[in-house]
């Protein structure tokens, strides 16, 4: 099940870079991808809370941020400080605490 949780806070941090791309690029099918993902991820979640408590799967959601730091700094190239890298630590550590 913690796959399944990484897979959809994956999903959608991809939904919020689909979006970003169509902001940038105005193709349909990026918009199209970005709102794939993001359902994609809801519907993941849901099957999560079937077998996972709520004190678990929206904590993990915060694993989110996390991704969409990776994406945007390898994606789209932007520049990440030290001050959001330790951000990312915190986020982790705090995860690590709720889910495992």
């Amino acid at each position: 099940m913690i796959a399944v949780l990484i897979v959809m806070t994956l999903c959608g941090a991809m939904g919020g870079a689909g979006l970003k791309y169509y902001a940038t690029s105005r193709k349909r099918l990026h918009v199209l991808i970005g709102l794939g993902f993001y359902g994609m991820g809801a519907l993941l979640n849901i099957v999560l809370l079937k077998f996972l408590p709520l004190t678990v799967v929206l904590p993990a959601n915060a694993l989110t941020y996390v991704w969409t730091l990776i994406i945007a700094r390898w994606a789209f190239k932007e520049t990440v400080g030290p001050m959001r890298w330790i951000g990312v630590v915190c986020i982790m550590g705090g995860l690590c605490l709720l889910v495992l």
